[in-house]
């Protein structure tokens, strides 16, 4: 059995911000699997099964930093490791359209991250960390995080969203190993326009051969 938590923050307000890319993904996730969303105390959960695994999706109606008050009970209830734990984040330190799958480690300053490792009394379990980007320079980062996509940005982050639903199915179909095999090459930033040749110098014509005197 699988438990992959969203992390977002809930009401409309927040659903356009960069912030709730997680719940972007469990939606579509949850789309695809043509299952409902169930509203409990402290979450919404939905139920599939993948290639016979059992999986529960589920998005914290906590706000951010009380994440782990919805993930600890579930977790608490399947008896459930970490290991069997995937975590969809929005995250700073990559630039928006890089998408990265590892386990373990520290936060990293995602307050959600935060909690689940506090309540759980573990940082081992995998994390699906989506690339938001740093703020412009002067931006503070909690403004940045709760502020809305631009118009400009919707075809990378639908991009983003599709492959981050592909990596997480891959994760409970086959594994992180081979869910980062795949998904951690994934670079959705612009390319630069290669740089145009220099034109070839113009050969000058061959000087005319001296006419001869009659």
């Amino acid at each position: 059995m699988k438990l992959i938590v969203a992390l977002g923050n809930p009401g409309l307000q927040y659903a356009e911000t960069r912030h709730n890319v997680g719940w972007r993904v469990a939606d579509e996730l949850a789309r695809q699997q043509g299952v409902t969303w169930q509203k409990g105390k402290d979450a919404e959960q939905a139920e599939f099964r993948v290639v016979g695994e059992k999986v529960v999706l589920l998005r914290p109606l906590t706000f951010m930093n009380a994440s782990g008050k919805a993930v600890l009970p579930v977790m608490q209830f399947y008896k459930l490791n970490p290991e069997a734990l995937l975590v969809i984040q929005d995250d700073l330190d990559s630039p928006f359209g890089l998408l990265r799958l590892r386990v373990g480690g520290r936060h990293g300053g995602q307050n959600g991250v935060r909690d689940i490792i506090r309540v759980l009394g573990s940082e081992h379990f995998a994390r699906l960390k989506l690339g938001i980007s740093r703020p412009p320079r002067g931006r503070d980062p909690a403004d940045w995080v709760l502020s809305k996509w631009a118009d400009a940005e919707r075809g990378t982050l639908d991009e983003l969203v599709r492959l981050g639903t592909a990596a997480a199915l891959t994760w409970i179909t086959a594994g992180l190993a081979a869910a980062q095999a795949v998904y951690n090459s994934t670079d959705l930033r612009p390319k630069p326009a290669p740089e145009a040749a220099a034109p070839e110098a113009a050969i000058p014509p061959p000087e005319a051969e001296p006419t001869p005197d009659a």
